[in-house]
């Protein structure tokens, strides 16, 4: 090992592109390990935590997140228990007929309240620059990584971090050849006021701890409560064929952010659901208003590696895992983990990188995997829904998992 290395890794220099919940994550995690200086460069100059979109994190995971720090305490969520699978069946009342249920051990989040709550967490010595466009990133070999800016300057670093999420540039510079793939099927997202759902009756108030899947041909919709900033709401995600207008692009990453729906989206979603849901549930996400849906269309991206060449990436920029897996936040904050232990018992960047691509490669090759099988299962190719019983549905959920033991993500140390 030699002596300079040593030095730089005990207080080298580190650049986070990227400033939302893996940037953050991973800024607070290596500035604690033993950084000297850790900089993190967010694109964006308005208020990230305005992000309003629910997401999960598995019980299991959460412990475990917890007692290594990357996830702060007091963020608050709400308790879930169960997942209840339904279809449309008007014999059954306006709230469609359960099919199945199974156990569902998470805790919901609100984005903002969690990237607050992360923001809140990096150390004060970390320098969080906004507005910071980068354009590129490369490998300088032994001497450290160099940053692009859309000035036209260059910062180097000892290392880079890609936290730059789905069009990651550091990404581009480490594997160029890896880029999103459209899945073949889109996602609307939405979230309402939950108090909204008192003037449509007592169906979803008698299950507030549930995730309901509303299930129909070529498609299904995940509905569930999430904390608020002001108060408790309801958040969905629907995944189905794309529209038929031709208004998105389906070559590259895109979408009609909340508030950018067009009128012609907006009636193909009241559309599809008038025509799939049980009406309590149609009504219900009619609820949400224009400025809190959109819709993008679904992609995924699997790397070759996720760390070379003083070049690293974490979060969604080292894999993009379709969100069936409900595994997203858990896996950035689990790679900001493996990166302050790393930091911690390796001598030199070589040994760092290394153990890094070894760990954490693995683990979004396999949540990409599995990922796919559950978008074939539940969008891509979906089974006559109505017509099954409870172990039929467990024995078609069974062989999505080929093995894993769930969704959530794994656990770091099995």
């Amino acid at each position: 090992m030699r002596v300079d290395e040593e030095t730089v890794m005990r207080g080298g220099r580190v650049a986070v592109v990227g400033g939302s919940i893996s940037g953050c994550a991973i800024a607070t995690a290596v500035a604690r390990a033993g950084a000297g200086e850790v900089v993190v460069l967010e694109r964006t100059r308005g208020r990230l935590q305005d992000r309003g979109v629910g997401l999960c994190i598995h019980n299991e995971r959460r412990a475990e997140l917890g007692t290594s720090g990357a996830l702060p305490a007091g963020i608050e969520t709400h308790p879930l228990e169960r997942r209840r699978w339904v279809v449309r069946d008007d014999a059954h009342g306006p709230g469609g007929r359960m099919i199945w249920e199974q156990p569902f051990p998470f805790h919901s989040y609100h984005w903002g309240l969690l990237w607050h709550g992360l923001r809140e967490s990096v150390p004060d010595s970390v320098v969080y620059r906004q507005g910071e466009t980068v354009t590129g990133a490369e490998g300088a070999g032994s001497s450290g990584a160099d940053v692009r800016f859309a000035g036209g300057s260059v910062e180097r670093y000892d290392l880079v971090v890609g936290a730059d999420g789905y069009r990651s540039v550091v990404r581009a510079a480490l594997c160029p050849d890896s880029r999103p793939q459209y899945a073949g099927y889109v996602c609307w997202r939405g979230n309402f006021d939950a108090a909204l759902l008192t003037g449509l009756g007592s169906v979803a108030d008698a299950f507030p701890q549930a995730v309901t899947t509303v299930c129909f041909a070529g498609g299904s919709c995940v509905i569930y409560r999430i904390p608020g900033p002001n108060g408790p709401r309801v958040n969905w995600v629907l995944y189905a064929a794309p529209p038929q207008d031709g208004s998105l692009r389906l070559d590259d990453p895109t979408s009609f952010p909340p508030g950018g729906l067009t009128p012609a989206l907006a009636l193909q979603l009241a559309a599809l659901l008038d025509r799939e849901f049980p009406p309590y549930w149609g009504r219900a996400l009619a609820l949400t208003g224009p400025a809190d849906t959109f819709v993008q269309p679904i992609y995924d991206v699997e790397t070759p590696r996720a760390a070379a060449g003083r070049l690293l990436l974490a979060g969604d920029a080292a894999s993009v895992v379709r969100p069936h897996n409900t595994s997203g936040a858990a896996k950035a904050l689990q790679d900001a983990t493996a990166l302050a232990d790393g930091w911690r018992g390796c001598g030199t960047f070589e040994e760092l990188l290394r153990g890094y691509q070894e760990t954490r490669g693995a683990a979004g090759r396999d949540l990409v995997a599995l990922a796919r099988r559950l978008g074939r299962a539940q969008v891509e190719r979906t089974p006559a829904w109505a017509s099954m019983n409870g172990a039929e549905m467990a024995a078609w959920w069974r062989g999505q998992l080929g093995g894993s033991p769930g969704i959530g993500g794994r656990a770091m140390n099995p």
